[in-house]
């Protein structure tokens, strides 16, 4: 049985994603396929995600993940990635507004083209580069993990969560964003573990030991 399947739909950032998850998981069989059945008969699965939303969905939905996913969810642990995070909320409002999978209750919001921080500084978009994310309540994801450690992020889009339960995790960036959030046995993050070194390595570990729901 496949330990890990980390999906492809032609948008994810497939090989440093698998890499990361072979470096803390030495033995566990990873594999990276848009297969359904593969992909249903793995103990866990990541949804990756890099670019456009609009190109994310169409290819989301050419392959029926849209209604795969919400499936696998209920009964194995999911790691949803950067545009993989944003693809399960309510919509998007990249390319003009777009709807997503509705997994997860919420929006995803443009940073802006003015947007400046608290010294009224003006912040570049994209949102690149380390940031720190405080981890708003526990869970087995942040095991391990100091709090207000930093990841790596790249990203135009934030997700505006309408749950405040299920958010685990926020980030700074001209105001707070929704960095993490869980359901059941999801765990979704705007930020890539697998570029963010000793914080993100743990995070993957700690979702190759997570059961699910907690």
């Amino acid at each position: 049985m496949v330990d890990v399947a980390v999906i492809d739909y032609g948008m994810g950032n497939l090989h440093s994603a698998s890499k990361a998850l072979e470096f803390v998981a030495p033995g566990k069989k990873i594999l990276v396929t848009s297969d359904r059945d593969e992909i249903l008969n793995a103990k866990r699965v990541v949804f990756p995600g890099v670019g456009a939303i609009r190109d994310c969905m169409a290819e989301i939905r050419r392959l029926q993940l849209d209604t795969l996913l919400p499936e696998l969810i209920k009964t194995r642990p999911v790691l949803a990635i950067c545009v993989g995070m944003q693809a399960l909320m309510d919509s998007s409002e990249e390319n003009g507004g777009v709807d997503c999978i509705g997994v997860l209750p919420g929006k995803v919001r443009f940073f802006g083209d003015h947007l400046v921080d608290s010294d009224g500084q003006e912040l570049k978009v994209p949102h690149m580069g380390w940031n720190q994310v405080q981890q708003v309540r526990d869970h087995p994801i942040w095991h391990g993990i100091e709090p207000d450690s930093r990841f790596y992020f790249v990203h135009s889009y934030y997700v505006e969560a309408q749950n405040s339960d299920q958010i685990i995790g926020s980030t700074e960036y001209g105001s707070n964003f929704s960095a993490a959030l869980t359901e059941k046995n999801l765990v979704a993050v705007q930020f890539h573990p697998e570029k963010s070194q000793h914080a993100g390595l743990a995070l993957l570990n700690n979702f190759i030991n997570w059961d699910g729901s907690c």
